[in-house]
């Protein structure tokens, strides 16, 4: 049974979530405060964290940000902005979506079954092939790259998006396939924030082989992962 995380100090919309969740299988937990909920995370697993944006103690950006340097636990920011600079900071911190009140907590729910499913790890194809082997090695199952038999420090989203272009070498990915592979509605507006993930990742690569440049833009189309640059 997943357990669901509820980060919001408003009795009255965690009720509705607590129901709408419980209804559909989740177990859940209720806090209204970002330190006791960080306090909690970083002692007890769970699978995913609702957590608004608008919160007493800690704003809730400043509280993912905290919460990723230890986790990367799937994350829905609740909010009462809709603008898009905010649903793109809250991408390109960790988040995994973005929900405006009012919402229906059915619909919030959808998005929680969704987001689990589409972050279940899962193998792609192609992957283990021996060109791309020779300098990165993926490991699906432990959430692990190892390029030139380095092991690589990624997020989540970072991890997600190398995979999907190494499992496929020199396919062009546009960013709406990206952002489906990092569990992100197309359609939600946030292709930008692909831009942001690719160029931390390049960086992290380049740590380790500073001439290598795997990682190929495709101006107007995406991103593909070459092995042989």
């Amino acid at each position: 049974m997943p357990h669901i995380l509820i980060v919001e100090d408003e009795a009255a919309i965690a009720d509705t979530l607590v129901y709408a969740l419980q209804a559909e299988g989740f177990a859940t937990c209720w806090l209204s405060l970002g330190g006791a909920a960080l306090e909690r995370l970083a002692g007890e697993p769970f699978d995913l964290v609702i957590l608004d944006v608008g919160l007493p103690d800690i704003g809730g950006f400043e509280v993912c940000k905290r919460l990723r340097r230890f986790s990367e636990v799937p994350l829905i920011f609740l909010t009462a902005r809709s603008e898009e600079v905010d649903r793109v900071v809250g991408l390109e911190i960790g988040a995994d979506d973005y929900v405006v009140k009012p919402f229906s907590p059915r619909e919030v729910a959808a998005r929680v079954k969704a987001i689990l499913k589409r972050t279940a790890p899962r193998p792609l194809a192609g992957e283990g092939r021996p060109p791309a082997a020779a300098t990165l090695r993926i490991d699906g199952q432990r959430y692990q790259a190892h390029y030139h038999d380095q092991l690589l420090n990624l997020t989540r989203h970072e991890f997600r998006l190398l995979q999907t272009l190494h499992g496929q070498p020199e396919r062009v990915f546009s960013r709406e396939q990206l952002l489906d592979a990092l569990g992100v509605a197309a359609a939600a507006g946030y292709e930008r924030s692909i831009d942001s993930h690719i160029k931390s990742l390049r960086a992290k690569l380049r740590q380790v082989a500073a001439s290598a440049e795997p990682i190929q833009t495709h101006r107007g189309l995406g991103y593909s992962y070459n092995p042989e640059r």
